[in-house]
């Protein structure tokens, strides 16, 4: 094969390949940001684009949301409680060129952000706020961590605090107090269950004072559901009349005898 072969094929596969370096696809939850000759050029995409070969630098950008967790937490709370804390945040990028542009790696920094922020604003709160207000702590913390990110074009959509491990003394102590929390309502029904009842049968007994005949009908209610059931109880009816006959007959027994000398009262 001659030299001038041999040219003409260097040249067509040095051609191919700066072709090749020169087409760039990217799909469509990408961008290429392009460097040419250090200096930005922008953000290009998605679908076929050129650039020019050992002049342009691309660098390829997601724009798809990442779901990172952060890494487990030490954390003392307000009220000087030690407890266990991850959580996890939803981002992605909104501007590319400045995710490449204003930070070296906007992964790592938003999850070191996240982090510290994470430890900072549970520092500020009770354990019982953030075993409560859970929803309001996520809210302060998507915030703040995108308000850091902002700048670096990336926006965090959410952050949630999936766990919060209690040391076990905790625990036991947050399980005694719930169980003296539902003693104390136990009794609580009960005393006003005992106080209606009670205001029930008085006003019963006062509707039975003023109504005679409604006394004799519970009476009679009362032994035909004591003759009902199969027993060796034996009832003797006996009229009102004679125990009210009695008892007039006992009052006059019953007043003490006047002394020596005195006249009886009248």
């Amino acid at each position: 094969m001659s030299a001038g072969v041999l040219g003409i094929v260097f040249a067509v596969a040095v051609l191919l390949l700066l072709l090749m370096a020169a087409v760039k696809i990217v799909p469509e939850y990408e961008r290429g940001v392009i460097f040419r000759l250090g200096r930005l050029i922008g953000a290009k995409g998605p679908g076929l684009f050129f650039i020019i070969p050992l002049v342009d630098r691309m660098f390829r950008v997601s724009l798809r949301t990442v779901t990172m967790d952060i890494p487990p937490q030490d954390v003392i709370t307000k009220d000087n409680v030690t407890v266990r804390v991850n959580a996890v945040t939803y981002f992605n990028v909104v501007d590319p060129n400045r995710s490449v542009v204003a930070i070296e790696d906007h992964i790592k920094g938003t999850s070191q952000i996240a982090q510290t922020t994470l430890r900072s604003i549970l520092g500020q709160v009770d354990l019982d706020e953030l075993l409560i207000n859970r929803d309001e702590i996520n809210q302060r913390l998507q915030q703040i961590i995108d308000t850091v990110t902002n700048p670096w074009g990336v926006k965090v959509t959410l952050v949630e605090v999936k766990d919060v491990e209690l040391p076990e003394p905790m625990r036991r102590a947050m399980a005694r107090q719930a169980e003296a929390e539902r003693d104390r309502r136990a009794k609580v029904i009960h005393a006003k269950g005992e106080f209606e009842a009670a205001e029930t049968l008085a006003n019963a007994a006062e509707w039975l004072e003023a109504h005679p005949a409604a006394m004799h009908l519970r009476i009679l209610s009362t032994m035909a559901e004591v003759s009902s059931d199969r027993s060796s109880t034996l009832i003797f009816p006996l009229p009102m009349e004679v125990l009210r006959l009695v008892d007039m007959l006992r009052t006059p027994q019953a007043q003490p005898a006047a002394p020596v000398g005195q006249a009886p009262q009248p």
